[in-house]
C-alpha cells in the first residue's frame, strides 16, 4: 500500500457515499444544501483523486500491480454509480446506459482473456474520450437539475433527440437567448442538452472503443502466426 493506493481506495469507498446524497434528503437534512449540489462536488472531488493517483504513482516511482488492478474498478464504479442514479432521477435514457456499462464488461472480460494469453491490451484513444464525455454527461446533468427538478417537463420520456427544439423549455430557452434575456431555468436547460449531447459522445465511443480493443486483441493474437 502507498499513497496512490489509498487515493484510489478512498475513490471506491466515495461511490456509497455518492449514492446516498443523491437518493436520499441527507444533504438537505444535515447540511441545508440540495443534494445535487454537494454530488456534483463529491463526484469532482473523486475525479481529482483518479487524476491524482496516477500522477503521484509515475512521479514517486509507486506504480503497482494493485494499483493497476483497483484504478479502473474504481472508475468503472463511480461513472456506473452515478449513471444508474441519473437513470432512476430520470435524467438519462437507461438504454444509454446499458450501451455504455454492456461496453465496461465486454472490455473487462477481453483484457482478462488477453491477460492470460500474456496480452496486454492498453487504454485506447476512443476509451479515454468516452471517459471524459461521461464525466461532462454526469456533472452537466446534475447541474441541469441542481434544484431538484428537471428543467425540461418530458425528462426521461422518449422523444426524437434530434428534434429536441420542439420541447416548449428549450424553445422558450433559444428565444431567450437570441433576445440575451435568459433566466436561470435556461441556463440549466442549456446544461441539460450539454449532458445529454455529451451522452450520445459517450454512447458512440463506448461502441467505437470496444471495436477498438476487439480489433487490437485479434491483431495481437495474429502476429505470433504472422512471424511464423
Amino acid at each position: 500500500m502507498n499513497l496512490p493506493n489509498y487515493l484510489t481506495l478512498a475513490r471506491i469507498l466515495i461511490v456509497p457515499l455518492l449514492v446516498v446524497v443523491l437518493l436520499t434528503p441527507v444533504s438537505e437534512a444535515w447540511f441545508g444544501i440540495s443534494g445535487y449540489a454537494l454530488a456534483i462536488v463529491i463526484f469532482l472531488a473523486a475525479s481529482l483523486t483518479d487524476i491524482l493517483d496516477g500522477h503521484l504513482a509515475r512521479r514517486r516511482n509507486q506504480v503497482s500491480t494493485l494499483g493497476k488492478f483497483l484504478d479502473p474498478i474504481a472508475d468503472k464504479l463511480l461513472v456506473s454509480a452515478a449513471l444508474i442514479v441519473l437513470v432512476e432521477k430520470h435524467l438519462a435514457p437507461s438504454w444509454a446506459v446499458v450501451i455504455i456499462l454492456g461496453r465496461e464488461f465486454v472490455v473487462t472480460g477481453l483484457r482478462s482473456v488477453a491477460a492470460a494469453e500474456g496480452i496486454i491490451i492498453h487504454a485506447q484513444t476512443s476509451g479515454k474520450i468516452k471517459m471524459w464525455a461521461q464525466c461532462v454527461a454526469i456533472v452537466a446533468l446534475l447541474v441541469a437539475a441542481a434544484t431538484g427538478q428537471p428543467p425540461v417537463s418530458n425528462f426521461g420520456q422518449d422523444y426524437p433527440a434530434i428534434r429536441f427544439w420542439e420541447v416548449a423549455e428549450v424553445r422558450t430557452a433559444f428565444v431567450n437567448l437570441a433576445t440575451l434575456s435568459l433566466t436561470s431555468n435556461d441556463w440549466k436547460v442549456f446544461g441539460y442538452l450539454i449532458g445529454r449531447g455529451a451522452l450520445w459522445i459517450a454512447v458512440a465511443m463506448a461502441v467505437w472503443s470496444l471495436y477498438d480493443y476487439l480489433r487490437y486483441f485479434l491483431r495481437k493474437k495474429q502476429e505470433p502466426l504472422n512471424n511464423d
